[in-house]
C-alpha cells in the first residue's frame, strides 16, 4: 500500500486530504520521525506526542497568515514535515541543515525563534495585538506545554491576555512532563483538571442520550450546550482560573483524537476573544521505548530502533561526575541542598534526588525563582547548589546580581553545558556566561579541565564564603592529558587548588598559551604540534577566571613575548578581555585571542563548529607558526 506521506510535500497537499485519511497519516509521520531521529538524534518523545495536535492545527488554520508559535520549539518536527521540509530531515541538527527548533530564516511558517521555555504566550499576544492594530483577522496560536506553564513568563503573558476582539488561542499541551515530570502547584492544578472524568463522561453520555430522542432531542441538547458553562462550573470548578485570566476554557480534550481536535479548533475560531484549549497528550506516543521512558527520549542521540538504546554512551561525563561528587559531599554535610529547574537528569542530580529527597528541590522551569530561592536558603544557613545549563542561567541575571552577589551569599552555580553544545544551536550554546558573570562583584568563577579538577573545585566551592560559579562543558572527558611524563608529574604535584591560583602545566620559552576548562586540552594539542616545529610553549591552566592569576600570566608573557588565549566563550568579557586589560600597557608583545566572535553560533557538531570558527588545534598552531616565522605579525592592539 502506498504511503499517504509520500504525496504530502507541503500544506496544500496536506489540507486536500479527507479527514478519514488523517489517522493513517499520523501513524506514517510517527514512523518517519522514529526512522529519521534514530540517525540524527533529536527531540523524539515531544514530537511523537504532538502529531495529531500539529496536524489538526494546520488542517484548521492557514499558515503563515495564521501564526502558530511553538513554546520552546523542540516539538516542531511535525510542523516542519507538513510545511515543506520533509525531504530535508536527513540534515536535521547538522551543520547547514534543518534546525531542531523553529527558525524564521528557515521558513515563512516558522513565526518566532524559540528555544527557551514559556515565551509563546507573550509573543503571541504581541502578534495578536499587532494584528488588531493593523485591522487583520488572522489567528495567533500559542502551543505551550504544562512544563513550560511553570515558568513565570507564561503567567505574565496570561495576565495580559485580556484583549477584546482578538483571535488569540492558547493550546495547553498537557503531557504531565517538561523534561522531567512536571511538579508544583501548577502541576497539581492541571492534575485536577485532567482527572475529572465524571465531567467529560457526563458530557458524552448526555449528548448521546439527547440526540437519540426523536424531534426534541437536538433542541434540548442545543439549549443545554448554551448553559454548559453553568454545568461546568458546578461539576468542574477548576477551569475558573483560566477564565479569570479572560480566556474561554475548552477541555480537557483527547490530544490524539484528530476529529475531536478539529471540531474544537473550529469552535475556538468563532470566539472573537482569547481561548485556552486544554489538550491531553502522551509524550512518546507510538514508540514503546519512548512511551516507557519519555525523559530519556526527550532529547536523545543516535539510537537503535529495535532496542531503544543510545548508540553512544554518556558515561564519564562532566554532568555525572558533578552529580556523583555532590552526592558524596552531601553525605558528609547536611547543609548542602541541590536545586534544579526541571533538569534533574540532565544535570546529573537524579541519584541525589533519591538519596536526599528533603534536600532536593525541582522548582520547574523557573530559573529566576531558583536563584532567589537559593539566596533565601543561603540566608537561612544552608549551602544551595543550583545545577543549571549555561544558556538557561541567562534568564536569572538580575537575581544573580541583586539577590545573591549584592548580599555576598554562599550560593554555588553549577553551570552545565558551558561553551558550544553542538546540534541544538544558537539558543543553547553556553558562550555568554563568563561575559555576564565576570564583572559581578563577590563572584568566584572556576572552570575544570577534567573530572578530577571538577571534583576539587566543588569541594573548594563548599568552603568559599560568597557566590561561586563552576562552569563545565557538555559531554565526556578524559583525565589523561597529552603531556610529557615530567609535565604529567608536575601537573599532579600542582593539583591542589588555591583560590585565584593558576596551574603551569608545561614550561616553555617561545609562546605562552593561556586557557581554561575544556580548552586546556586544545592548548596541549597546539603545544604538541608546535613542539615538532621546535616551538616550545608554556601552557597555563588559569583554573580561575575570577579572581584571575594575573601575576603568573604576566610573568609568563614577559618571558616568551608571544601569547595566545583560548576559550569557549564570546571574545567580549571573557578571558580575552581579562588578559587584554592586563597587557594593555606592555610593549613589544605579540598576542592573539581565540574565542567565539560577537555573533550567534549556528548548529552543528562541536568539532565542525570549532573548525569553522578557527578554534581547532591545527588552525591555532598554523597561526602561531606564521608569526614565529615572521610571515605574519599581529600586534596586541590589532588582535
Amino acid at each position: 500500500m502506498n504511503k499517504i506521506l509520500d504525496n504530502v510535500n507541503d500544506l496544500e497537499d496536506f489540507k486536500s486530504l479527507p479527514v478519514k485519511d488523517l489517522p493513517r497519516l499520523a501513524s506514517e509521520i510517527r514512523e518517519f520521525l522514529i526512522q529519521k531521529v534514530s540517525k540524527t538524534g533529536g527531540h523524539l518523545a515531544p514530537n511523537l506526542g504532538v502529531v495529531e495536535l500539529t496536524m489538526a492545527l494546520h488542517y484548521v488554520f492557514n499558515s503563515p497568515s495564521d501564526k502558530i508559535i511553538f513554546d520552546v520549539g523542540h516539538q516542531c518536527y511535525v510542523h516542519k514535515i507538513l510545511t515543506g521540509r520533509k525531504d530535508k530531515f536527513d540534515t536535521l541538527r547538522k551543520l547547514n541543515g534543518l534546525s531542531g527548533f523553529p527558525k524564521t530564516r528557515e521558513s515563512i511558517h516558522d513565526i518566532f525563534d524559540t528555544g527557551h521555555s514559556s515565551t509563546s504566550i507573550s509573543s503571541a499576544i504581541g502578534i495578536a495585538t499587532a494584528n488588531k492594530l493593523s485591522g487583520k483577522d488572522d489567528y495567533t496560536i500559542a502551543v505551550i506545554g504544562d512544563g513550560a506553564l511553570t515558568g513565570g513568563l507564561a503567567f505574565e503573558g496570561l495576565n495580559n491576555a485580556q484583549i477584546d476582539d482578538t483571535n488569540l488561542i492558547v493550546i495547553l499541551n498537557d503531557n504531565q512532563m517538561s523534561i522531567s515530570p512536571s511538579i508544583g502547584n501548577v502541576a497539581n492544578y492541571l492534575t485536577k483538571l485532567r482527572s475529572n472524568k465524571f465531567y467529560r463522561n457526563t458530557k458524552k453520555t448526555l449528548k448521546i442520550i439527547l440526540l437519540s430522542i426523536p424531534f426534541l432531542g437536538k433542541y434540548i441538547y442545543k439549549i443545554l450546550d448554551k448553559i454548559k458553562d453553568i454545568l461546568k462550573h458546578i461539576i468542574f470548578p477548576n477551569s475558573v482560573l483560566f477564565e479569570q485570566f479572560g480566556f474561554s476554557y475548552l477541555g480537557p480534550i483527547d490530544g490524539h483524537d484528530i476529529r475531536e481536535l478539529i471540531r474544537i479548533l473550529d469552535k475556538a475560531k468563532i470566539a472573537k476573544k482569547p481561548v485556552l484549549i486544554h489538550v491531553l497528550t502522551k509524550k512518546g506516543k507510538g514508540y514503546e521505548p519512548a512511551e516507557n521512558d519519555p525523559n530519556k527520549f526527550h532529547g536523545i542521540s543516535q539510537f537503535d530502533i529495535e532496542t531503544g538504546e543510545a548508540i553512544s554512551s554518556s558515561s564519564g561525563s562532566f554532568s555525572k561526575t558533578f552529580g556523583d561528587e555532590l552526592y558524596h559531599l552531601a553525605e558528609k554535610n547536611d547543609k548542602i541542598v541541590a536545586i534544579t529547574a526541571a533538569m534533574a537528569s540532565g544535570t546529573g542530580l537524579s541519584s541525589f534526588s533519591k538519596r536526599f529527597p528533603t534536600r532536593f528541590y525541582d522548582v520547574g522551569i523557573a530559573e529566576s525563582h531558583a536563584v532567589t530561592f537559593a539566596a533565601g536558603l543561603a540566608r537561612g544557613g544552608y549551602i544551595p547548589v543550583f545545577a543549571v545549563y549555561s544558556t538557561f542561567l541567562q534568564r536569572a541575571y538580575d537575581q544573580i546580581i541583586h539577590d545573591v552577589a549584592l548580599q555576598n551569599l554562599h550560593v554555588i552555580f553549577a553551570i552545565d553545558r558551558a561553551g558550544i553544545v553542538g546540534a541544538d544551536g544558537e539558543t543553547h550554546h553556553g558562550i555568554f556566561d563568563l561575559s555576564y558573570l565576570s564583572h559581578i562583584p563577590n563572584m568566584t568563577i572556576m572552570a575544570p579541565k577534567d573530572g578530577n579538577e571538577l571534583k576539587q573545585m566543588l569541594q573548594l566551592a563548599i568552603k568559599i564564603n560568597g557566590p561561586v560559579a563552576i562552569r563545565y562543558p557538555r559531554g565526556n572527558y578524559s583525565d589523561e592529558l597529552m603531556l610529557s611524563k615530567d609535565n604529567q608529574e608536575q601537573s599532579i604535584s600542582n593539583h591542589q587548588l588555591i583560590v585565584g591560583k593558576a596551574e603551569i602545566l608545561q614550561e616553555g620559552k617561545d609562546l605562552s598559551i593561556i586557557a581554561y576548562g575544556k580548552t586546556v586540552r586544545t592548548a596541549i594539542e597546539v603545544a604538541n604540534i608546535l613542539k615538532e616545529k621546535n616551538i616550545f610553549c608554556e601552557i597555563i591552566n588559569t583554573r580561575f577566571l575570577k579572581p584571575l592569576d594575573k601575576e603568573t600570566i604576566f610573568n609568563s608573557i614577559k618571558k616568551t613575548r608571544r601569547f595566545i588565549t583560548i576559550e569557549d566563550n564570546v571574545i567580549s568579557g571573557g578571558l580575552a578581555s581579562l588578559v587584554q586589560n592586563l597587557m594593555v600597557n606592555e610593549q613589544n608583545v605579540t598576542g592573539k585571542y581565540f574565542a567565539y566572535p560577537d555573533e550567534f553560533i549556528k548548529h552543528g557538531s562541536c568539532e565542525e563548529l570549532e573548525k569553522l570558527y578557527g578554534m581547532d588545534a591545527k588552525t591555532i598552531a598554523n597561526w602561531v607558526m606564521r608569526i614565529v616565522d615572521g610571515s605574519e605579525v599581529e600586534s596586541l592592539e590589532k588582535s
